[in-house]
């Protein structure tokens, strides 16, 4: 039986905030930003929050119809000729140094591991393409390992494949890059590797087209 999928609306923020909360709550980078596990507990959600927040105004977010997972995507814009990677809104590097403080400021004003984290992930986005970016795909613990990451990741890239566009992401877990190699992500060819933290990795995806679809 196939899984129900459909778009998120204001109504579903808590609910997507709750999921992300929940599923990166032991996550490397999560525990790279917020160290201390009890006040992690106290203070990740906001995180979550303000990438939710984000995401509901500029991109889209996929929920399970029994709300038990969400996926987080942006459509990207190739950067202006001479621009650094391009933001949401097709700005470049200032308008990124800004939006990382922001977020800090938002979140967590005192740790500056938020803005740094927003930073290094910036730095590290593709540019020259406009492509789908899967920011985050959070599913509930007890319902991991079923497939729903699988279906809410194949439900946009059925759309990337039939209009020829490619995604991208940042795998947080080397055994993350196992799953998102068999929906046809490959190994950007460098790690991000974050200062005295966890390493993240790259993975991009050309559209499957024609005879080239299995």
């Amino acid at each position: 039986m196939g899984v129900g999928i459909r778009a998120a609306g204001e109504d579903d923020r808590e609910l997507v905030v709750r999921l992300l909360d929940e599923a990166f709550q032991d996550d490397p980078v999560s525990g790279w930003v917020f160290p201390e596990r009890e006040y992690r507990r106290r203070t990740h959600h906001r995180l979550m929050a303000a990438f939710t927040d984000i995401v509901l105004a500029e991109g889209r977010i996929d929920v399970t119809e029994d709300g038990t997972a969400c996926a987080l995507w942006l459509s990207m814009p190739p950067a202006a000729d001479g621009d650094g990677p391009a933001d949401a809104d097709g700005s470049g590097d200032a308008a990124g140094a800004d939006d990382a403080v922001r977020l800090r400021e938002s979140v967590d004003p005192a740790n500056a591991r938020v803005e740094e984290i927003a930073r290094l992930m910036a730095d590290s986005h593709p540019s020259d393409r406009a492509h789908e970016y899967l920011w985050m795909i959070g599913v509930a613990p007890a319902r991991q390992g079923e497939g729903l990451g699988s279906a809410l990741v194949r439900h946009v890239l059925d759309r990337c494949d039939r209009e020829g566009v490619p995604a991208y992401l940042e795998a947080s877990s080397e055994r993350s890059t196992k799953l998102y190699e068999r929906l046809g992500f490959a190994f950007a060819d460098h790690t991000l590797d974050i200062p005295d933290g966890p390493r993240m990795w790259p993975m991009w995806r050309e559209p499957v087209t024609g005879a080239d679809k299995p």
